[in-house]
């Protein structure tokens, strides 16, 4: 369990909502959530938020709590192993701080049951004692915000999900929003990112910000020892081909699993078990952190059989797909 308040200066992260870029929807939602409670003095609701990893789930934990002026008190379901754990954090929050609770899927279901009352009522369960001579105490607890942030939402369960007042789900990003990004973070790292620099990095990001942020990093590197230190169109391709992202933002992993699916196995159907083995990846893996990129480009789609490489992945790897009717119909890159 660790205790924010301040955000160190030299983040990256966006600290307030208006410096946070795209997810306009959800932005706007929050500001009206935000605003709300502070008009009622009361704690805002309960709120999940979920989409893959590095999308802006603890960044937005993290804004909510400098908006409304709070503390943020943040932990993971892990790290939960014991409904005491979870008990020692609820009763020594302050009126109206937020529990951010990151991969909340895989807090334990003991420890999960602690939460319906706290949510609901602001009051803790706790059982004294063992046998016949245990009893129940009620402890009252200050209003507080629940944020929950997961990558499987679908792990949820329904208790859990429906006490949420606020569920949002965050999308992948536009180049042009991830190009705004590396811009703004290129002026905190002190980077010299020209505009078709920016927009090279955004179109390679697979429209995740931490992945952007990281790749800015390492073409700055390679700017600055094997160039003149100024990041644009040319520095930034060629440094992002030495680290072997094309210009779909596909890695060697991405290219891998549409190759062995291909090349193996005709393609598909085949089941992801059978895949990850072939891949010499965890299943998990291929599930939360390939897939939905791939997915989302159309390279990869999923069927009852298992998963099948689209006529665009062939396109792509410029090869010639062996399916009836798709040599005539496949799709650019």
């Amino acid at each position: 369990m660790s205790r924010v308040v301040n955000i160190p200066d030299e983040t990256i992260r966006p600290k307030r909502l208006d410096d946070f870029i795209g997810q306009n929807e959800l932005r706007s939602n929050l500001r009206v959530f935000m605003s709300a409670a502070l008009e009622r003095g009361q704690a805002m609701d309960h709120t999940l938020l979920y989409g893959c990893p590095g999308l802006g789930k603890t960044t937005l934990a993290q804004i909510i709590a400098a908006e409304l002026g709070v503390n943020l008190i943040s932990t993971s379901g892990p790290v939960l192993e014991r409904s005491g754990d979870l008990a020692a954090i609820l009763t020594n929050l302050d009126r109206h701080d937020i529990l951010f609770v990151d991969e909340i899927h895989r807090m334990p279901p003991t420890v999960e049951e602690i939460l319906y009352p706290a949510m609901e009522d602001f009051k803790l369960d706790l059982v004294i004692g063992q046998g016949p001579g245990a009893r129940t105490v009620k402890i009252d607890l200050e209003q507080f915000t629940l944020v929950g942030a997961t990558t499987r939402i679908g792990l949820l369960t329904s208790p859990l999900r429906d006490r949420f007042g606020v569920i949002s789900r965050l999308e992948f990003y536009s180049p042009e929003d991830l190009a705004r990004i590396v811009t703004r973070a290129a002026g905190i790292l002190d980077v010299e990112l020209s505009e078709n620099g920016a927009m090279v990095i955004g179109r390679r990001s697979r429209g995740t910000p931490r992945i952007a942020n990281r790749l800015l990093r390492r073409v700055r590197d390679f700017a600055l020892v094997e160039g003149d230190g100024v990041v644009n169109a040319k520095a930034a391709e060629q440094a992002l081909a030495r680290m072997d992202v094309d210009d779909s933002g596909l890695d060697y992993m991405d290219r891998k699993i549409l190759e062995t699916l291909i090349h193996h196995y005709g393609g598909g159907p085949v089941g992801v078990k059978t895949l990850a083995v072939a891949c010499s990846e965890e299943v998990r893996t291929i599930e939360e952190i390939y897939e939905p990129y791939l997915m989302q480009c159309g390279f990869l789609k999923r069927t009852p059989r298992g998963r099948v490489a689209t006529p665009r992945a062939y396109a792509h790897l410029n090869l010639i797909s062996a399916a009836p009717g798709d040599q005539g119909n496949l799709c650019k890159s």
